[in-house]
């Protein structure tokens, strides 16, 4: 093994010996974005998944939901140990699922996403069993407290509310922010990452879900308004949904849950998903521009009236 991202092999290995009975003995793969990802085969045969990423008080709710889900059946890693602190980091270990591709284009990709989200949120245990699931990835972070516009980054060490601008971008994130304030409306337990480049399907049957360290507590409609606006997204560089697209997921998605929104849970779908657009927006904005700023601004004014805005 070579280091893990800051955290040292030895005190995997040791960590491994001692939470599972068995020391690496093969490094299968290395990845990683804001945690950092190793798969390993132990001594005794068996492949898992270390990850490791800085201390969050956050991680032990995602990985009590992960377990409960995966206990119900749904396709995702079973939690093997942890989280614990190693090495001043916190570190999980989870059954390595290997295999499995990302969905091919279909005229029923919106339907497999959206219903597959729809049951993970029908299957997930109730907010108020498990460990607090705050504060909020910063992409869905429209819900974290504090009088500042933007959270942090959470891929560089950059303060958003530093480089102010453009103009219409930080009003409309003003704007969002406070539609998405007024909602009086229940917690759910879901995901809050619901790209492609996180899901992998055997055909047209999904076979794994992802990134479970982006677990959120937040109203139905702004879990599906968030994966709405994103799904399509399969690790390239100003990938996302088109309005169309956005429609069509929120439409399949009402007709899994078997109810349609009410004007609130709407505004309230088409509003979080444009904090999403909005917060990769402004990450463009400060490094002088990109695709997801581009593309956002040619959207703006229509996801704006969708949302009630």
């Amino acid at each position: 093994m070579t280091a893990t991202n800051g955290i040292g092999d030895a005190a995997v290995a040791a960590w491994c010996t001692h939470r599972l009975g068995a020391g690496p003995a093969e490094v299968l793969f290395r990845a990683g974005h804001l945690s950092a990802v190793v798969g390993l085969r132990l001594t005794d045969g068996r492949q898992i998944v270390v990850k490791a990423r800085p201390p969050s008080i956050r991680v032990r709710g995602c990985v009590a939901v992960q377990q409960a889900l995966a206990q119900a059946g749904f396709p995702c890693p079973q939690p093997l140990a942890g989280p614990e602190p190693v090495a001043g980091w916190l570190v999980t270990a989870e059954q390595c699922r290997p295999g499995g591709e990302q969905l091919a284009d279909g005229a029923d990709a919106a339907e497999l996403f959206a219903g597959l989200l729809a049951k993970l949120i029908a299957l997930a245990p109730p907010v108020a069993s498990v460990p607090s699931l705050a504060p909020s990835p910063p992409w869905v972070g429209w819900d974290r407290p504090g009088p500042e516009l933007w959270p942090e980054a959470d891929d560089r060490d950059q303060d958003l509310n530093q480089h102010p601008g453009p103009g219409w971008l930080d009003h409309l994130a003003m704007g969002v922010r406070s539609r998405l304030a007024e909602l009086a409306l229940p917690l759910v337990v879901g995901h809050g990452d619901w790209e492609s480049q996180n899901i992998r399907w055997h055909g047209r049957r999904p076979w794994v879900v992802h990134d479970w360290d982006s677990v959120v507590a937040q109203p139905e409609a702004a879990i599906a308004g968030q994966a709405a606006a994103v799904w399509p997204a399969a690790g390239g560089p100003g990938e996302a949904a088109s309005i169309a697209q956005t429609e069509q997921f929120l439409a399949a998605y009402q007709q899994a849950r078997g109810r349609p929104w009410t004007l609130v849970e709407r505004h309230a779908s088409w509003a979080a998903g444009l904090w999403v657009r909005a917060f990769n927006a402004k990450k463009d904005a400060v490094v002088g521009g990109g695709p997801q700023l581009d593309r956002l601004n040619s959207e703006a004014t229509q996801r704006a009236r969708n949302a009630g805005i």
